[in-house]
């Protein structure tokens, strides 16, 4: 039979030692484990939520953007079988022009810009900048009349003897604010403007040399596209 005495010398460290520990104060860090996961997770969540959200509204601009210029691809191709997409001309003043779609009517040539925007869009003929506003956020972007202006007169370049027109066209869910330039459409509107538009009286008599005329000075090759990243970067 073992000592009393040896006994409780013997059994009190597994005793006694866990319970000063504990009433001692001392923290082994098990307790928080719990709480701080839970932290981490949620705020993981809400990360990858808002990441996810941003990367989502971007796909879904990028695609209806898409869409959009599939429908004015679809949509010239049924007015006229001389169409030109996304080119580049020498500019009208020096430098390169890129123009988005081109086409050959029977009254003459439509330079067209393309925008894409949803929402609300306001702002005149004449201002240096046009407002859209999409829910909570507004922005402001260069009056496209004026910019595809140069476009124009760089294609009027090529064919001074030509009729050419500046066209803007809108893709998206958007409306304005008060009624737009003449040359400012939705992609609705496309088939019937081109259909009924009417330059007036022109002295061209072989359109196919026009045409021809154009396609020859357009600028193909990869140096021209590398010069016009590098022109876009400079600006």
């Amino acid at each position: 039979m073992l000592n009393p005495v040896r006994r409780i010398i013997t059994s009190t460290p597994l005793v006694t030692v866990p319970a000063l520990a504990a009433d001692g104060g001392v923290q082994t860090g098990i307790t928080s484990v719990g709480p701080a996961m839970f932290l981490f997770t949620i705020a993981g969540a809400l990360i990858l939520t808002l990441v996810f959200r941003s990367v989502a509204n971007h796909l879904a601009k990028f695609i209806a953007g898409k869409i959009g210029q599939y429908r004015i691809r679809k949509a010239l191709a049924k007015r006229s079988p001389d169409v030109l997409h996304d080119f580049i001309l020498p500019g009208a003043y020096g430098g390169l022009a890129k123009i988005d779609h081109a086409i050959l009517t029977a009254g003459g040539i439509l330079c067209i810009q393309t925008k894409h925007c949803n929402g609300i869009v306001f702002g005149g003929e004449d201002e240096a900048q046009w407002t859209n506003v999409d829910g909570v956020h507004r922005r402001r972007f260069l009056n496209p009349v004026i910019q595809n202006e140069g476009r124009t007169r760089a294609l009027r370049k090529v064919v001074p003897d030509v009729p050419v027109e500046n066209l803007v066209i809108f893709t998206g869910s958007v409306e304005f604010t008060a009624a737009p330039p003449k040359n400012v459409i939705h992609v609705d509107k496309l088939e019937s403007f081109v259909a009924k538009h009417v330059f007036g009286p022109s002295k061209v008599e072989d359109w196919h040399a026009v045409w021809l005329t154009v396609n020859s000075a357009v600028l193909r090759d990869a140096a021209t596209r590398k010069d016009f990243s590098a022109q876009i970067s400079f600006g």
